[in-house]
Protein backbone atom coordinates (compact mmCIF):
# COMPACT_ATOMS: atom_id res chain seq x y z
CA UNK A 1 0.00 0.00 0.00
CA UNK A 2 1.14 3.82 -0.61
CA UNK A 3 2.62 5.53 2.11
CA UNK A 4 0.21 8.34 3.57
CA UNK A 5 0.68 11.22 2.42
CA UNK A 6 1.78 12.84 5.88
CA UNK A 7 4.90 9.92 6.24
CA UNK A 8 5.94 11.27 2.34
CA UNK A 9 5.99 15.25 3.91
CA UNK A 10 7.59 13.80 6.99
CA UNK A 11 10.31 11.70 4.92
CA UNK A 12 10.78 15.13 2.58
CA UNK A 13 11.54 17.03 5.80
CA UNK A 14 13.98 14.46 6.61
CA UNK A 15 15.66 14.27 3.41
CA UNK A 16 15.78 18.02 3.17
CA UNK A 17 17.10 18.37 6.83
CA UNK A 18 19.94 16.11 5.47
CA UNK A 19 21.14 18.70 2.47
CA UNK A 20 20.83 21.52 4.52
CA UNK A 21 23.07 20.13 7.34
CA UNK A 22 25.45 18.99 5.04
CA UNK A 23 25.94 22.04 3.03
CA UNK A 24 25.15 24.85 5.77
CA UNK A 25 26.52 22.91 8.88
CA UNK A 26 23.84 22.03 11.22
CA UNK A 27 24.57 24.77 13.91
CA UNK A 28 23.85 27.48 11.32
CA UNK A 29 21.26 26.03 9.93
CA UNK A 30 17.57 27.05 10.57
CA UNK A 31 14.21 25.66 10.19
CA UNK A 32 13.06 28.07 8.10
CA UNK A 33 16.20 27.10 5.41
CA UNK A 34 14.64 23.06 5.62
CA UNK A 35 10.93 24.45 5.30
CA UNK A 36 12.34 26.15 2.37
CA UNK A 37 14.09 23.11 0.76
CA UNK A 38 11.38 20.87 1.29
CA UNK A 39 8.67 23.03 -0.06
CA UNK A 40 6.65 23.64 3.06
CA UNK A 41 5.53 26.15 5.46
CA UNK A 42 8.20 26.93 8.87
CA UNK A 43 4.76 26.22 10.89
CA UNK A 44 4.47 22.38 9.18
CA UNK A 45 8.10 21.45 10.27
CA UNK A 46 6.73 21.61 13.94
CA UNK A 47 3.98 19.04 13.25
CA UNK A 48 5.92 16.29 12.75
CA UNK A 49 9.16 17.57 15.05
CA UNK A 50 9.66 19.73 18.10
CA UNK A 51 12.82 21.89 16.91
CA UNK A 52 15.93 21.56 14.99
CA UNK A 53 17.36 19.05 17.62
CA UNK A 54 14.87 16.72 16.85
CA UNK A 55 14.97 17.08 13.55
CA UNK A 56 18.81 15.59 14.05
CA UNK A 57 17.93 12.87 16.46
CA UNK A 58 15.07 11.29 14.25
CA UNK A 59 17.35 11.85 11.39
CA UNK A 60 20.30 9.38 13.07
CA UNK A 61 17.71 7.16 14.76
CA UNK A 62 15.72 6.09 11.33
CA UNK A 63 18.73 5.85 9.25
CA UNK A 64 20.17 3.44 11.99
CA UNK A 65 17.00 1.51 13.08
CA UNK A 66 16.93 0.94 8.56
CA UNK A 67 20.82 -0.28 9.04
CA UNK A 68 20.98 -2.37 11.17
CA UNK A 69 16.96 -4.15 10.77
CA UNK A 70 18.82 -4.12 7.16
CA UNK A 71 21.99 -6.09 8.74
CA UNK A 72 20.24 -8.31 10.40
CA UNK A 73 17.59 -9.64 7.55
CA UNK A 74 21.34 -9.75 5.45
CA UNK A 75 22.91 -11.80 7.99
CA UNK A 76 20.16 -14.58 8.43
CA UNK A 77 20.47 -15.07 4.93
CA UNK A 78 24.15 -16.22 4.93
CA UNK A 79 26.06 -18.41 6.31
CA UNK A 80 29.31 -18.31 7.70
CA UNK A 81 31.12 -15.28 9.81
CA UNK A 82 33.01 -14.13 7.38
CA UNK A 83 30.77 -13.73 4.03
CA UNK A 84 28.02 -11.93 6.92
CA UNK A 85 30.70 -9.49 7.88
CA UNK A 86 31.12 -8.97 3.84
CA UNK A 87 27.46 -8.30 3.57
CA UNK A 88 27.45 -5.62 6.82
CA UNK A 89 30.49 -3.84 5.91
CA UNK A 90 29.04 -3.84 2.14
CA UNK A 91 25.54 -2.63 3.43
CA UNK A 92 27.15 0.43 5.94
CA UNK A 93 29.83 1.83 3.03
CA UNK A 94 26.81 1.92 0.40
CA UNK A 95 24.72 3.22 2.61
CA UNK A 96 26.82 6.19 3.08
CA UNK A 97 28.99 5.88 -0.22
CA UNK A 98 25.37 6.41 -2.33
CA UNK A 99 23.88 9.72 -0.31
CA UNK A 100 26.78 12.19 0.38
CA UNK A 101 25.11 14.42 2.10
CA UNK A 102 23.95 11.39 4.77
CA UNK A 103 28.19 10.57 5.40
CA UNK A 104 28.77 14.56 6.09
CA UNK A 105 25.54 14.94 8.57
CA UNK A 106 26.50 11.64 10.25
CA UNK A 107 30.25 11.72 10.13
CA UNK A 108 30.79 15.52 10.46
CA UNK A 109 27.90 17.24 12.13
CA UNK A 110 26.63 14.96 14.26
CA UNK A 111 30.05 14.48 15.80
CA UNK A 112 30.18 18.46 16.57
CA UNK A 113 28.04 17.63 19.61
CA UNK A 114 28.84 15.84 22.78
CA UNK A 115 24.87 15.40 23.35
CA UNK A 116 24.05 13.83 20.38
CA UNK A 117 27.16 11.83 20.42
CA UNK A 118 26.39 10.17 23.66
CA UNK A 119 22.78 9.40 22.73
CA UNK A 120 24.14 7.92 19.52
CA UNK A 121 26.47 5.99 21.48
CA UNK A 122 24.09 4.87 24.20
CA UNK A 123 21.47 3.99 21.60
CA UNK A 124 22.48 2.91 18.03
CA UNK A 125 25.84 2.49 18.26
CA UNK A 126 24.98 -0.17 21.24
CA UNK A 127 22.87 -2.33 19.21
CA UNK A 128 25.26 -1.97 15.92
CA UNK A 129 27.98 -3.64 18.15
CA UNK A 130 25.44 -6.01 19.31
CA UNK A 131 25.02 -7.21 16.12
CA UNK A 132 28.87 -7.60 14.88
CA UNK A 133 29.29 -9.17 17.89
CA UNK A 134 26.74 -11.53 17.62
CA UNK A 135 28.35 -12.77 14.57
CA UNK A 136 31.99 -12.47 15.98
CA UNK A 137 30.68 -14.69 18.67
CA UNK A 138 29.48 -17.26 15.84
CA UNK A 139 32.84 -17.31 13.81
CA UNK A 140 34.78 -17.90 17.59
CA UNK A 141 32.62 -20.88 18.04
CA UNK A 142 32.93 -22.37 14.81
CA UNK A 143 36.75 -21.56 14.14
CA UNK A 144 36.50 -19.21 11.37
CA UNK A 145 37.52 -16.37 13.78
CA UNK A 146 40.21 -16.44 17.11
CA UNK A 147 38.80 -17.34 19.91
CA UNK A 148 41.48 -15.81 21.86
CA UNK A 149 40.56 -12.45 20.94
CA UNK A 150 37.30 -10.33 23.29
CA UNK A 151 34.32 -9.89 20.64
CA UNK A 152 33.62 -6.22 21.40
CA UNK A 153 37.54 -5.38 20.48
CA UNK A 154 37.05 -7.08 17.79
CA UNK A 155 33.85 -5.36 16.73
CA UNK A 156 34.82 -2.05 17.88
CA UNK A 157 37.83 -2.66 15.30
CA UNK A 158 35.61 -3.64 12.70
CA UNK A 159 33.67 -0.53 12.89
CA UNK A 160 36.16 1.93 13.47
CA UNK A 161 37.59 0.71 10.16
CA UNK A 162 34.39 1.33 8.24
CA UNK A 163 34.31 4.02 10.21
CA UNK A 164 37.26 5.79 8.64
CA UNK A 165 36.65 4.75 5.39
CA UNK A 166 33.95 6.49 4.99
CA UNK A 167 35.40 9.72 6.93
CA UNK A 168 38.60 9.10 4.46
CA UNK A 169 35.89 9.32 1.33
CA UNK A 170 34.29 12.22 2.57
CA UNK A 171 37.96 14.19 2.90
CA UNK A 172 38.86 12.70 -0.01
CA UNK A 173 37.50 13.14 -3.82
CA UNK A 174 35.19 10.68 -3.32
CA UNK A 175 35.82 9.62 -7.55
CA UNK A 176 35.51 6.06 -5.78
CA UNK A 177 33.01 3.49 -5.48
CA UNK A 178 33.15 3.26 -1.61
CA UNK A 179 31.18 0.12 -1.61
CA UNK A 180 33.70 -1.76 -3.03
CA UNK A 181 36.41 -1.73 -0.72
CA UNK A 182 33.77 -3.41 1.49
CA UNK A 183 35.51 -6.87 1.18
CA UNK A 184 39.02 -5.80 0.94
CA UNK A 185 38.52 -4.00 4.56
CA UNK A 186 36.92 -7.30 6.10
CA UNK A 187 39.55 -9.25 4.61
CA UNK A 188 42.35 -6.90 6.50
CA UNK A 189 40.24 -7.57 9.83
CA UNK A 190 39.98 -10.97 9.60
CA UNK A 191 43.22 -11.44 7.97
CA UNK A 192 45.58 -8.91 8.55
CA UNK A 193 48.24 -7.40 6.29
CA UNK A 194 50.71 -10.31 6.39
CA UNK A 195 51.44 -12.24 3.67
CA UNK A 196 50.43 -15.67 4.38
CA UNK A 197 53.27 -17.74 2.28
CA UNK A 198 56.01 -15.56 2.93
CA UNK A 199 58.06 -15.44 6.24
CA UNK A 200 60.75 -13.85 7.02
CA UNK A 201 62.86 -14.84 9.78
CA UNK A 202 65.90 -13.07 11.43
CA UNK A 203 69.08 -13.62 9.23
CA UNK A 204 67.29 -14.83 6.44
CA UNK A 205 66.47 -18.34 7.60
Amino acid sequence: MPRRRTDDKRQRILAAATRVFARKGYFASRVSDIARKAGVADGTIYLYFRNKDDILVSLFDEVMAEHIATGRREVEALQGAPERLRAIAAHHLRLFGENQDLAVVFQVELRQSTKFMERFTASWFKDYLDLLTEVIEEGQRDGSLRPDLPRKLVAKAFFGALDEMVTSWILGRRDYDLGELAAPVVDLILKGAANPVTTVTRGGK
